[in-house]
């Protein structure tokens, strides 16, 4: 075993010597040396249950016969820190994450490792991990929050609903008392958010591309099923170990594909365009922004999950969860195995589908192409994302007149106050992975437009990123991003812009030689920063690429 290098021989004497410091006796010692990877911590929601998931983790690692050792790991709600410098760090702590996990299962030698993880940045940042250190490795994500009710039990809610009663606020749609009672009931309790967002959607795809056991992507925070699967988890990641079961066995082209194919069809976050290709890239793959547009075309999508449509993660699991997509997609899956031992296309054909109006069939889909359309043109030569499910019909082919913000910000200020009109599309930029640093969420702008009513008549585009909550004509992940004199740096007001989702197309109706004289006279945005902002700004790639730190 791994641990060997510290624990054996008479030389290993101070090394157990702490090890017995710590509890171990001699049987203890004979023990593979599993690390527990618990991003518990009292401010995120989604993790505030996360010790008894690890507690679970561990009585099934020590009835398997390991050893666990807990340590823990940074984790940032997006929802918190939304709309201030905080969500400058959210991307950013993926990376710590990742070397975090990294930092400690490589300088104790763990045999192998459980990541009990949640929300946004968390799973992605243990996925990296897992890829890059190919140690034994599971992840038992920690499970969605129940959906919010408002005050006369009618209405389901979350907090997308939240930011979109601000928008109707504004317009004197709302008043406080409104947005106060949605406030305190969007949401109930523990969990992340209970739509298809980006901690769910992460979730939903690390069990389709193997890396959690069956069940575990859709099951509830508070169903004690989650507590059966972190206890199997445990036990499963000992017998990984003597079985010698890596990450790479498991996690390959095939299985990345598989989850871009679950993505389309279950319509995910836009941020899964950023986490997959990173993820592709610490596992030795390729799977990119082309790989997410050409299956895309293939694959519909079959559920109307939040934001996109009415239902949520609960009911994604009551219909059968990620084994029940699988079933329904299996004639497109690749064959590849996963941390249960099971292949998927065996999970998939056993797998039934218990509520055919949540989950359609293939030939009756909600939408006939996937959720995320990549987009590209003279404003995003490298690409751009957006989440086509979630666009109204009258946006899928939009042109608009630019209004240019330097900033989140600025254009949140400008929705506010009204100045935005049918007909404009919002241009933010130096938000991008660089510029901003950190590429933050544009959750606010994208649900004000939302709640003003103008989701039909405006679009929003961004080398920034969006929420998982985002819907509307919202697109994001701009690359070049106008820090490193993209397109985007040369959009002025009043500019013509064309958007064309069917035609994978955003263009703005100026020549390649008036972008390059524009772009030549461009003063670019620098913002100063300091610490870790700093680092990552020098390291980190761009939006296409998945902003890993190369």
């Amino acid at each position: 075993m791994r641990s060997d290098v510290f624990r054996n021989g008479i030389e290993s004497a101070p090394a157990r010597s702490l090890l017995r410091a710590d509890g171990l006796t001699d049987e203890d010692l004979e023990k593979p040396f599993i690390g527990i990877a618990n991003s518990w911590n009292e401010i995120v929601p989604g993790h505030l249950h996360l010790n008894e998931i690890t507690e679970a983790v561990k009585m099934g690692v020590s009835e398997a016969g390991g050893y666990p050792f807990v340590f823990g790991v940074p984790a940032i709600c997006d929802g918190i820190a939304m709309g201030h410098n905080g969500m400058r760090y959210s991307l950013i702590s993926r990376e710590v994450i990742s070397d975090c996990c990294e930092v400690m299962v490589e300088g104790h030698a763990f045999d192998g490792w459980v990541g009990v993880t949640n929300c946004d940045k968390v799973t992605p940042g243990m996925l990296m991990a897992a890829g890059r250190m190919n140690v034994p490795a599971i992840m038992v994500t920690g499970g969605a929050m129940e959906a919010g009710k408002d005050a006369d039990d009618v209405r389901s809610l979350d907090l997308q609903s939240v930011f979109e009663a601000l928008g109707a606020h504004s317009v004197g749609a709302a008043d406080d008392e409104y947005v106060r009672e949605i406030e305190c009931t969007a949401c109930p309790g523990r969990g992340s958010c209970s739509g298809l967002f980006t901690a769910n959607s992460m979730a939903c795809l690390t069990e389709a591309m193997g890396l959690s056991l069956t069940g575990c992507g859709t099951s509830l925070a508070v169903d004690t099923k989650k507590i059966e699967i972190a206890k199997e988890s445990g036990r499963r990641i000992v017998e990984m170990v003597r079985a010698g079961l890596r990450p790479r066995d498991i996690v390959t082209e095939r299985s990345l594909r598989n989850a871009v194919r679950v993505d389309m069809a279950i319509g995910g976050s836009t941020n899964t365009a950023l986490h997959i290709p990173a993820i592709s890239r610490d596992f030795g793959c390729s799977v990119n922004l082309e790989t997410f547009d050409e299956i895309s075309r293939q694959i519909p999508h079959i559920t109307s999950l939040r934001p996109a449509g009415s239902f949520f993660i609960r009911d994604l699991d009551n219909a059968g969860g990620i084994p029940a997509v699988l079933n329904r997609i299996q004639d497109h899956l690749e064959d590849a195995t996963t941390v249960s031992g099971r292949s998927v296309l065996e999970i998939a054909r056993e797998a039934k589908v218990r509520r055919k109006d949540i989950l359609r069939p293939m030939d009756d889909p909600y939408h006939e192409q996937g959720g995320i359309a990549i987009l590209k043109g003279n404003i995003a030569p490298l690409g751009s994302v957006v989440k086509q499910a979630a666009v109204s019909p009258r946006m899928m082919r939009f042109t608009g007149t630019a209004r240019v913000f330097d900033g989140e910000r600025e254009a949140t200020e400008a929705i506010l106050s009204g100045g935005i009109v049918p007909g404009d599309v919002v241009v933010i930029r130096y938000e991008g992975p660089k510029g901003a640093p950190g590429m933050p969420e544009m959750l606010s702008p994208t649900s004000l437009i939302m709640g003003k009513g103008l989701g039909d008549s405006v679009a929003l585009i961004t080398d920034g990123r969006f929420s998982g909550a985002t819907r509307g004509g919202a697109i994001g992940h701009i690359s070049p991003e106008a820090y490193e004199r993209g397109p985007i740096a040369a959009l002025a007001d009043g500019d013509l812009i064309d958007i064309d989702i069917p035609a994978r197309r955003i263009d703005v109706r100026l020549t390649d030689e008036e972008i390059r004289d524009r772009l030549s006279r461009v003063q670019i945005l620098d913002r100063p920063v300091t610490g870790v902002q700093s680092k990552y700004r020098k390291l980190v790639t761009n939006g296409a690429s998945g902003a890993h730190l190369d």
